[in-house]
This record gives structure tokens, sequence and C-alpha cells, in this order.
């Protein structure tokens, strides 16, 4: 059995969601079946080729091409060609992480991963480049009519996929992502040194909530500057609080920088940039707070990831975000204001609350496994020959 594997996502210079995904998945489930032959699919026009230990398996063969993007994705769109399947010289099943345009031939089956349909939902949260990307190369209600299975991360991006596309529901299986094991509570009695290294390295105060995430509209991150403004007006108790806002940059964050430097209390926002990913469950052990009111996901990693490291946690009551969190985290509504203030304060001041909290998100976050997630997208991919 031959299945080809779409890594393309992996040629970007983030680290969002998707290319996490793609990561952990492929790290596992290549290592899952030494008889099945994985044939890579990487297009770079000057990139080097990725960088993982996984590619070198022996039944692991990198494919790499070096089209320009905007030329394979035009033809792909409008021409339907190439067929990838045959630029690897064949493959019963190939799979897509994502859903950029793959043209097959016939006798090639395709399983691809919807993460969320925001773009579907708030186009006004996107960068007009990206609206354009979207419109006029990609196409992503035609990708999951013609894919035969399509995996979604969430019940919550299923029925998305149901209600606006009109996918039927057998087509659909819902497989969730894992949290890596990297994510766990830390005791400074284990690792000393961590604390002050960590610290200096990303210029963090002792005391500070923490969002971690890409710097972009969809997140939320003015509403999130400006409970955080409520907050210290309303107790004095928290004037040595910081907000501690971390992650790479994304489209139109130019609004977001701007309300942090406006902010009265802008000595104590502080931007960390990206964030190395071994440093990642170090921010989150660190912090006293976890926030995350984005307006929409298909899944959210940083949550997860904060409860798996025992942080209290806060995140909005929307999309697939109860789906993860379960009863483990406060939620609320991402444009009230005043009410994520309120549930910021109430975490803050209220120790019992605080232990447990952290008490269920660490039992929480050991229902989702990246083994798992593998082990059933490989079934997936293999009921289909």
């Amino acid at each position: 059995m031959t299945i080809g594997i779409d890594i393309r996502v992996l040629t970007r210079r983030t680290r969002t969601g998707v290319e996490e995904y793609a990561i952990n998945l492929l790290s596992r489930l290549l290592r899952l079946d030494q008889n099945i032959n994985f044939k890579l699919f990487f297009n770079a026009f000057h990139k080097t080729k990725p960088d993982y230990d996984w590619i070198s398996l022996p039944n692991v063969q990198l494919h790499k091409f070096k089209i320009p993007n905007r030329f394979l994705f035009a033809c792909a769109r409008y021409l339907n060609y190439p067929k990838i399947d045959r630029l690897l010289k064949g493959a019963d099943v190939f799979f897509n992480p994502h859903f950029f345009n793959a043209p097959l031939s016939k006798k090639c089956k395709k399983v691809m991963t919807f993460h969320d349909l925001s773009f579907e939902y708030h186009p006004e949260l996107f960068s007009w480049r990206k609206r354009v990307w979207q419109n006029l190369l990609m196409n992503a209600k035609k990708e999951a009519k013609k894919a035969d299975k399509i995996i979604a991360v969430s019940e919550s991006t299923k029925q998305d996929l149901i209600d606006l596309y009109k996918i039927n529901t057998k087509k659909i299986k819902v497989i969730y992502s894992g949290v890596g094991e990297e994510f766990r509570k830390i005791s400074v009695s284990q690792f000393p040194s961590f604390p002050v290294s960590i610290k200096n390295k990303y210029h963090l105060p002792d005391k500070f909530v923490l969002y971690f995430g890409t710097i972009e509209p969809r997140k939320n991150i003015v509403g999130l500057i400006r409970a955080f403004e409520l907050l210290k007006e309303k107790n004095k108790d928290f004037e040595e609080f910081y907000l501690v806002i971390a992650g790479g940059r994304g489209w139109l964050d130019k609004k977001i920088f701007k309300a942090a430097k406006e902010s009265k209390y802008a000595s104590h926002i502080i931007f960390t940039g990206f964030v190395n990913p071994e440093d990642k469950v170090y921010l989150y052990n660190l912090a006293a707070l976890f926030v995350y009111p984005s307006f929409f996901e298909g899944f959210g990693f940083p949550p997860l990831e904060a409860m798996a490291c025992g942080v209290p946690t806060i995140t909005s009551a929307n999309s697939s975000l109860p789906e993860v969190v379960g009863d483990s985290a406060i939620m609320v509504d991402p444009y009230d204001i005043e009410e994520l203030t309120w549930a910021m304060e109430l975490v803050l001041v209220d120790d019992n609350l605080k232990r447990e909290l952290s008490r269920r998100g660490l039992e929480r976050a050991k229902m989702f496994s990246w083994d798992k997630c593998a082990e059933e997208t490989l079934s997936l991919i293999k009921s289909l020959i």
C-alpha cells in the first residue's frame, strides 16, 4: 500500500495550528506500519527540504519539487493539473492535512483534513491578500466535495462543513487532535534554573496573565487588552500584574499593537514575539492565568496546552472551544469585555478556584492524544483500500 501525503504546509515560515497538527500527526503516523510506503509531496522553489527525523524513516520517500507555488496553485485551481499522484509515481490514497488544491487521477483516493471555516464566517478578520488567495487560488468547498473522506478536527467543524458546504455527514469523521507530551506541569524544584532563564530570555515579569497564539484579529487580542485595562482599574490588587502576549505576528496586527501602545497600562503589556517551541511549556508554567478569548476556532491548541500545564484557563464559549475544554475552564462571551474582566478577576482572587481549574485541566488534557489521532487517521485512510 502506498500513501501520498501533502506536506506543503511545512514550507510556510509559521507554526500555527495547521503546522502543529501536521508535525505532530506525521511524526507518529509514519511509524505505525512499516509495510506502508509513504510518499511525501513537498514543493518549494527556494527553500531547502524540511528537517524532521521522520523524513528519514526507511518506508518514507520525500519527493521535492521546485514549481513556483502560485503557478502550481493556479494550475490546480483552474486546469486541475498536474496530478499529484502521478508526480509521486503512484499512490493508492493521498492524504492532505490541509485543504490545499491537489488534483489526483481517478484511481487515487483522497483524504483531507479541515481545521476550520473561519474564513467563511469572518472574512473581515482576514487580510485582503488572504481573501484574494482564498477566492482565486483556493476553493475549499470544491476540495471538500471532491474528497473521498474528510477529517474534521471537531464536531463544530464537522457541522460547519454540513451547514455551509452541504457535505454528506457519512463522508466526515471527527478525529480530535492531541496535545504534546512536552506540555506538562513543571516543578520548580525539579528544574530550578528554568524560571530565571526563561524570564530573562522573554523579559517576563513575576506576575502575569498569558495569551499565546498568532497576533491577529480573530484571536480578539484587542478585547483582551481592554479587559486587562478594566481589571487594573477595578482592583488595585492587580497593580503588579502584566499582560504577556506571546506568539508570532499575523495579518492585520497593526490595530492590536496600536491598542497596546495607546493603553493607559502600556508599560504592563509585553509582546514576546515568536517563542521557540521548546520554550512554550515554560511560559505556560510561569503564568498565573491563561486567557484565550478567540472569536472562532476549529480546534484551539493553546487552551489545551495551558490546561496540560496546570494553568487556570479562560476561553470563549463558541465554535469548538467548549468541546476542547469541557468543564475544565471558564468560558465567556468574547464580545463582552466586562464578562471577560469579571472572569479574570474571579480566578485571580480565588485560590480554591485556581486549584480546581488546574486539577480539572490536567485531567481534561489527558483525553487528547496524538497517538490516538494518528491511529484513527491511518485507520480511516486504510478503509478506502
